[in-house]
Formats: structure tokens, sequence, C-alpha cells
């Protein structure tokens, strides 16, 4: 009976052969690259179009019963809508800032929110705030997390002859699909916000069985592209170029991902999270747009030098 060593082997030099490379150690470890962030990829994007399944942001009737109940005397009655589901520094994406977002601006664009605030000295201590919004969070079947509370030092006048000691309280709920977020300050100048709130929908169920769906089929698709390039510039002079091209690609779609999940997985355990961040954050994206589009024009020369190679290839046999 063959050992499992014997076998793993074995399916080592299949997958070789397979994608055109029976001589080369590293050529199953780069397709399995490939093809793990075109799944990514593709995951990504279909979470995001299944995020369209999504009720729009509260409107300002739903927003100000919320906030009516949560908080109650309190002038709350400027609730600022926003456009879409998803906006860039408070617009919808549109034609006209698509390239804000492409070329180096990508990190505006995120989950919009309605919201509403409070101004001046508080009617009631900061405290109280917090203790009455938990009690009718609670009794209105809200889902409460741990409150963060953070300190700083603030100045009653412009040449802060007067430090002082400022505390914000950060408040997280869950009801169905809503979130609500709240900073309540001990603050009390006349121009500061000393209430704050923000609601928000969570991801529709949609999301996880599309985005998983997608990454399969995008993790596929990558396998099989990687496999027919290589297979086509086996032996040919184009070979050392595609693979560099390749290589390429795959370092520049790889790095944000390096960079970002570490990041957002410290974030996530740092802060109460109804919602965990959408996929296409985790992948660097957009804010990392450039770098992936980059990568993105390297693939499509290397994939055209390997269409480019067989053709040629069949050019020469016929004058022969």
């Amino acid at each position: 009976m063959p050992t499992a060593a014997l076998l793993a082997r074995r399916c080592w030099r299949l997958l070789r052969g397979r994608l055109g490379r029976p001589a080369s150690y590293s050529v199953v470890a780069w397709a399995a690259l490939a093809a793990l962030i075109c799944g990514l990829f593709a995951g990504a994007l279909a979470s995001r179009l299944a995020w369209e399944t999504s009720r729009p942001q509260p409107d300002r009737a739903e927003a100000g019963a919320i906030l009516t109940e949560v908080f109650p005397g309190h002038d709350l009655s400027e609730i600022d809508t926003p456009p879409a589901l998803f906006v860039v520094y408070g617009h919808a994406l549109r034609l006209s800032n698509l390239k804000t977002v492409l070329l180096g601006d990508g990190g505006e664009y995120q989950e919009s929110a309605t919201g509403a605030a409070a101004f001046g000295a508080p009617p009631v201590p900061a405290e109280q705030i917090v203790t009455v919004a938990r009690q009718r969070l609670r009794e209105a079947g809200w889902r409460m997390y741990d409150p963060r509370v953070s300190s700083y030092t603030g100045c009653t006048d412009k040449l802060c002859a007067t430090p002082l000691l400022i505390t914000d309280t950060t408040l997280t709920a869950r009801r169905g699909d809503t979130i609500l977020n709240a900073s309540i300050s001990t603050q009390s100048t006349a121009d500061a916000t000393y209430l704050a709130v923000e609601l928000h929908r969570a991801p529709p169920p949609a999301v996880v069985p599309a985005g998983l769906v997608g990454a399969l089929l995008g993790a596929l698709a990558g396998w099989l592209v990687f496999g027919w390039a290589s297979r086509r510039t086996e032996e040919r002079l184009v070979s050392g170029m595609v693979k560099a091209l390749f290589g390429v690609t795959i370092v520049l779609w790889w790095l944000p991902v390096l960079l970002s999940a570490p990041l957002l997985l410290r974030h996530h355990f740092g802060e109460p999270h109804p919602a965990w961040h959408p996929l296409w954050e985790w992948l660097g994206q957009p804010t990392a747009s450039l770098l992936f589009l980059v990568g993105a024009a390297c693939a499509l020369l290397a994939l055209g030098l390997a269409a480019e190679s067989r053709r040629d290839r069949s050019m020469v046999t016929l004058a022969d």
C-alpha cells in the first residue's frame, strides 16, 4: 500500500504536469496562490452584489422613532440621511467620483449611515444619558454590547488656561438588521457635540452564501486560467516574461491582503462589532485599488502573450 507521502508526491507531480511544468517544484504553489486570490476577489465582488438585497438605511421616520425612544429629552431632530447604501465622502458612487476611489482614495468608500447630533452643554450629566439609553435599549429588545470609554484633555478657551478632562462613552447595539452607534461626551462647550448617533444596516443574509459561491467559482476559474497560460507558454521564448508578469500580479494582489487582514482582525477584537467588515476591506480594497489595477494589467498582458504564443507556433507550423 502506498504511503500518504508517496500519494502526495504523485498528486504533486500530476498537478505539475497538468499545469504544463512537470519539472517545476514551485508551479503548484504559484497556481494555488493565484487561485486563492482570484477566489477572494470574486467572493468580495459577489458579496458586494448581494449587499443590494439590503434594506435602505433608516429614513427620517424610522430614525426619529428610534432616537425619541432611546434618547428622550435631547434635540436630535436634525436627521441626516445618506443618498445610497455605500458612499464616497458622503456621495453615492458615480462615474464622476470613481476616479477618486480607484486612484488612491478608496478608503473613503464605506457603508453609509443615518445620523443625528445634539450640540452644546448636555441637559443632564453624561453618565445619566448613558444609563437611560442602555435601559431603554434593553427594554426595546436591542442586543447590547459592552460600552467603550475613553478620556482626553480638552480646553474651555482658546488659550487652554483651564484644561478639562473629557470622557467619551460609545454605545453599540443591534436589533434585527439595524445597528446603533452612539457617542456620549462630558464636554459642555456651546459649539461642540455631546451626543452623536448613527444608524445603519447589518449585512443582509445573502452576503455570506453569495461570497462563498463566488469564492469557489473564482478560485476554480483562477486555477484553470493559470494552467491554460502555463501550458501554452511551456518551453516558449515568452515563458520567462509571462512568469515575471504573473509574479508581479501575485505580489501586487496579495500585498494589501497581508497588510490589511491582520489590522482588521486586531480591530475586530479590540472593540464590539455587531457585524464584520465587508470582505473587500479585508483584501485591502478599494484602498489599494491602484495596486489591484496594475496587477490586473500585468495579468492581462501575460494572458495576451500566452494566447499569442500558441498563435505564433501555429503560423510557424503552417509555414513549414
